[in-house]
């Protein structure tokens, strides 16, 4: 049995911000880290307002899980140049927040957890991470944590430096197939998924089977199950998905356009060049004639200078009578004859 559950950015709007349904972030968070997280508060910060309007390009959430570390999500669908520069922005924007004036820099690590529904770039895979951890020697086999103990006292530290995590739901394929591309299997069936695949799936699908076991998982079933909602609930997530539907062909209307537009261009474009390049070489060609045919007139003039006549330079430079008479005859070599 599968239950279709509240899309995952909608619910991070609102829902999954009321402390009775921590335990779903807490879940996910479990499984991505593979420790176990409990989230203690949401925090707000720039654009992240429980509006259900103008989900594209904005921090989604912000949460404060064990030990004062925190989780920050940011969802994105449509393709954005800077998106990886506003990753960063925020991961470092949530560590410079932390510090106060005159305090000793006690910081928390923050994990900066981003969802993609676009192209990004990746060929096959669908979880990347990213961190630094150490600064490595350069010149010895030696290595120095990312990390700080604030206690000398103790043997324990803690790293730091923020850790990031991009998931690309739609490059995840649950299908197994065999040689001929036919789908035989999943890897749900087979047992070769991991916990965290069953939250990417969720992402990809908003559907929960009930066979999932990963944290938190089946209390996104319950807590977000789309046939649970109140008519005015309802309502207003219909409105929104229609609202993101129109966004969506709005914006590929827009790069079709736009690539319509691009390629017309490039052809006048690639017109112009072409003819420009046919005039220049016209021109070279004609230039290069005229220089070979001065080349002539000279060689002429010149033998017949030295008494040579017509028919002995015809011989010599393989031009017809008339051709060499031609050039006798010219104005400019009148009297050279």
């Amino acid at each position: 049995m599968e239950r279709t559950i509240i899309s995952f950015d909608y619910a991070i709007k609102d829902i999954l911000r009321d402390k009775a349904n921590f335990d779903i972030l807490s879940g996910f968070l479990t499984e991505l880290l593979e420790k176990p997280v409990q989230v203690q508060e949401i925090l707000e910060s720039e654009g992240g307002s429980k509006s259900k309007d103008g989900k594209v390009n904005r921090l989604d959430l912000k949460a404060k899980i064990d030990n004062g570390e925190l989780a920050v999500f940011e969802i994105q669908y449509f393709d954005q140049v800077d998106f990886l520069g506003k990753v960063l922005f925020n991961a470092c924007k949530d560590v410079v927040e932390q510090v106060s004036s005159g305090k000793m820099f006690d910081i928390k690590k923050v994990y900066s957890v981003n969802i993609a529904y676009y192209d990004i770039g990746a060929k096959n895979e669908y979880f990347f991470v990213a961190n630094l951890s150490e600064f490595k020697g350069v010149h010895f086999e030696e290595a120095i944590p990312f990390s700080q103990n604030l206690n000398p006292l103790s043997a324990v530290s803690k790293e730091i430096h923020p850790e990031y995590f991009l998931i690309l739901p739609e490059k995840f394929d649950e299908q197994i197939r065999d040689a001929s591309g036919n789908v035989v299997s999943d890897i749900f069936t087979e047992k070769v998924a991991d916990k965290f695949d069953e939250w990417v799936y969720v992402l990809k699908h908003s559907v929960v089977k009930s066979d999932f076991t990963a944290a938190g998982i089946q209390e996104a079933g319950e807590k977000l199950d789309v046939l649970k909602m109140t008519p005015q609930q309802r309502a207003a997530y219909e409105r929104n998905r229609i609202g993101d539907m129109s966004y969506k062909s709005q914006m590929y209307t827009a790069e079709v356009k736009g690539r319509i537009e691009g390629e017309a261009i490039g052809l006048e474009k690639g017109r112009a060049e072409g003819e420009e390049e046919r005039a220049r070489l016209q021109a070279e060609k004609e230039a290069a004639q005229a220089k070979l045919k001065q080349k002539e007139t000279d060689i002429v003039i010149k033998i017949h200078q030295s008494g040579a006549s017509v028919e002995t330079i015809s011989n010599f430079t393989g031009l017809s009578i008339e051709e060499i008479q031609k050039i006798l005859d010219f104005p400019a070599n009148v009297g050279k004859k």
